[in-house]
């Protein structure tokens, strides 16, 4: 026997939904059915930005700064949906050498409490405007403009499924979670007596497929006793 030698499975949108469906015990017969499966593929999707970290959507943006300028869109080519910062250095360029400072993350509230807002100089904290259209504000206030430049790792949302032929934004090891998922959406909505096999499996490959999706550096914690006395 010989082996397909092709690793190009990768279902559309409309696989997904029949997938769904049966094993709902139903079929796929209508229009309006493709409709509502595909409204619940999308709700699913943003409950997955809530869930945790996918790490194929975590983009790397970079800003310039501007002299006496402190807030930035996150995104300013509008090319992605950003959702958070998870991490942000501020480059600095001094004689054509760049050097990497990491910026301390502050709160709305500790950025509220500063009362010299317009302090100028090497920016080393930012804050994270959350909104509809997420925003950073750095502090201090940058002193000067093409010397600064603050890079991000952004958690950015994932493409819409739009039509029935659009192929999902997402790794393969993850086509199982999002086959269940979605079988799991529909019983809520057509076959409430197999809701709950198909939550329990939905968390199970859910989990299963994030626990491969997580960093693999290691971590070590080194308690600080410099302040005891040994003696």
């Amino acid at each position: 026997m010989a082996v397909s030698g092709s690793k190009d499975f990768e279902p559309d949108v409309a696989i997904y939904v029949e997938e769904a469906f049966e094993r709902c015990g139903l079929e796929l017969r209508t229009g309006y059915d493709l409709k509502t499966a595909t409204r619940s593929l999308n709700l699913m999707l943003a409950e997955w930005a809530n869930r945790g970290l996918n790490q194929w959507t975590v983009a790397e943006k970079t800003v310039a700064m501007v002299k006496d300028t402190g807030t930035y869109n996150i995104d300013t080519s509008n090319a992605t949906a950003p959702i958070d910062v998870l991490d942000a250095f501020v480059r600095e360029t001094v004689n054509s050498v760049e050097t990497d400072v990491p910026l301390s993350r502050m709160s709305r509230s500790e950025y509220s409490h500063i009362s010299t807002k317009g302090t100028t100089g090497k920016p080393n904290q930012v804050f994270v405007n959350k909104q509809l259209t997420p925003t950073i504000t750095v502090y201090p206030v940058p002193d000067q403009s093409s010397k600064y430049t603050v890079v991000m790792n952004v958690l950015t949302r994932m493409d819409d499924a739009d039509a029935a032929t659009n192929t999902m934004d997402l790794p393969f090891r993850f086509y199982p979670c999002l086959a269940a998922g979605l079988a799991y959406y529909m019983a809520l909505k057509r076959a409430p007596d197999r809701i709950q096999v198909l939550k329990a499996l939905y968390e199970e490959e859910f989990e299963r497929a994030l626990s491969q999706d997580r960093e693999r550096a290691p971590f070590t914690i080194a308690p600080n006793l410099s302040g005891y006395n040994t003696a």
